[in-house]
């Protein structure tokens, strides 16, 4: 404890802030990347006017509360006070749109990512820049808003997502990291910046429009981990701590988005690694070797915090529908009056599904809470199906729902291996998914056919991944790469635990996923006769 208090009050420390959707996680790690005291923040998104939004002041507050309560656990853990951290960085999850005009002024509510309006700004850019442009892009609001015709677009003076925003007013700097950026607009690995053939084509398609601005005029400046993106000015120490304790001039690193840090937090920014994140949602990012050779709409390509390129995979549905069934047979425990333990119910029934069929025997389930566009399901209708000569098993039952939690998954993930022939060394799952130990790592080996580590740092998340950032731009050698500086001096002897895939497995999975990519038919035939 002693040690911590003189590394807190000696400024070797230092601090990551993460915007999650509906958390906002402050993180301080000591010298040797240990969390030593955190705070936070809940937070939801409102629908507004059409678009999903949180307001200026939802920031800023959620920022503070999550900063004094950190502020209070370093009090009572260590009875001192956090006056001056080597660095800070702050990330936020990716994409959305942030306008602003000459004076600084917000020119439209901030539109997260999670708004579905940008459908045929989208599709526009995409063949235009033969490049997947998602609907959640930044670049895909802009452009949806000048389709619309909206009044502001003519006085915007700077765009930016929301981890650039806040970084802007701490420091009064215009940056953005390279991981960010590229959720705002396709980067060229090469150069490390926005591709400069993809700006010429966007500013000759809107040439016509009288708004006297180009867009690279509008975006923030690309920066790589470990590069300097500003000091903390006395007004931002004031925004970030109004109690008035922490100081001006501590110096930050490049604000990332969520997907970065995630990659820093797992040690999946070298190319042929990658990570899976399963929870609610489930996405994969896999670090390439050399660009996709085709666009393909189930794939995101987008950077590491260095600048590789990466393939992002993005199912929207994972284990809601698991714990649904999950909580039914809760019920039905308590309906005999055995008061079920979830953790010891989880457990068992996930190591159940060890003793299921390698190819489900015949079941199929569909956990689509709401659309997937992976399998091109536009809303959610969860089910459940068999067939009279399916083996209708509690193992297969449980089985089935988590291999159908993963069947997204992997449609995006062949198309990647199979198609185009990507290489995966090493995959590593965090989140809910893997907490039961071995079931779901074991299914994601069989499902991509990949070996799958899990480490207990996984589950630190973002906000210890932002503050890696933070202590690289601190600690770095001449010359250290982020992937060296991760693996010598943050994982070095943490190679977690890790599952090969067992040929049983890969093809029962195989035989499933024929099942269930047939079977979508079935899905989207219940969007349409069954309405909500």
């Amino acid at each position: 404890m002693d040690n911590i208090k003189e590394q807190i009050e000696k400024g070797k420390t230092t601090l990551g802030i993460e915007f999650g959707s509906t958390r906002i996680k402050a993180v301080l790690i000591d010298e040797a990347h240990h969390p030593i005291a955190s705070g936070d923040h809940e937070w939801e998104n409102r629908l507004e006017n059409g678009f999903w939004t949180y307001t200026l002041e939802d920031i800023w507050s959620g920022l503070q509360d999550s900063y004094r309560k950190l502020a209070e656990d370093i009090k009572e853990k260590y009875q001192t006070v956090l006056v001056k951290p080597a660095a800070i960085g702050f990330s936020a999850m990716m994409h959305g749109y942030l306008a602003f005009d000459k004076a600084g002024e917000l020119l439209v509510p901030f539109r997260t990512w999670r708004n579905g309006t940008t459908g045929p700004a989208a599709a526009e850019l995409t063949e235009l820049f033969q490049y997947n442009i998602p609907q959640r892009w930044s670049i895909a609001h802009l452009y949806q808003a000048i389709l619309n015709q909206e009044e502001h677009v003519g006085r915007i003076a700077f765009f930016t997502t929301l981890s650039g925003y806040v970084h802007w007013k701490l420091t009064g700097e215009k940056v953005l990291g390279i991981g960010d950026a590229s959720g705002m607009f396709p980067i060229d690995t090469e150069e490390g910046d926005y591709d400069a053939e993809m700006i010429r084509r966007f500013d000759e398609r809107i040439a016509g429009k009288g708004f006297g601005w180009s867009l690279k005029e509008l975006l923030p400046k690309v920066l790589k981990a470990g590069e300097g993106a500003g000091t903390l000015t006395e007004e931002g120490a004031r925004l970030l701590d109004p109690d008035g304790n922490l100081a001006a001039g501590i110096p930050l690193c490049p604000p990332e988005g969520d997907a970065g840090t995630g990659m820093a937090a797992t040690n999946t920014v070298a190319q042929r690694t990658g990570n899976v994140s399963a929870g609610t949602s489930i996405f994969s990012m896999v670090v390439l070797e050399r660009p996709l050779q085709k666009v393909h709409p189930q794939i995101d390509l987008v950077t590491t915090p260095d600048g590789s390129l990466v393939a992002m995979v993005h199912a929207n549905n994972c284990t809601s529908d698991l714990n649904a069934w999950v909580h039914l047979f809760r019920e039905f425990a308590e309906s005999f009056g055995v008061k079920a333990d979830m953790n010891e119910l989880y457990g068992t029934l996930y190591r159940k599904a060890l003793e299921g069929e390698p190819d489900c025997g015949g079941l199929l389930a569909y956990g689509y809470l709401s659309g997937e566009n992976i399998t091109e399901v536009s809303e959610g209708r969860p089910m459940f199906v068999r067939t009279p000569k399916s083996r209708f098993t509690l193992a297969n039952f449980m089985r089935t729902h988590l291999f159908t939690a993963l069947g997204a998954l992997k449609a995006g993930m062949d198309i990647l291996t199979k198609e185009e022939q990507v290489a995966i060394d090493a995959i590593l799952g965090h989140g809910g998914l893997f907490k039961t130990k071995e079931v779901g790592q074991r299914f994601l080996a069989a499902a991509i056919d990949t070996p799958v580590s899990v480490m207990e740092t996984a589950g630190e998340g973002g906000p210890w991944g932002m503050a890696l950032l933070a202590a690289y731009l601190w600690q770095k050698e001449e010359g250290e790469s982020l992937q060296d500086y991760l693996s010598g001096k943050v994982f070095a002897g943490n190679e977690g635990v890790t599952i090969q895939p067992d040929p049983e497995d890969v093809k029962g999975f195989e035989e499933f996923e024929e099942r269930y990519l047939k079977g979508i038919a079935i899905e989207q035939t219940a969007v349409e006769a069954l309405q909500v």
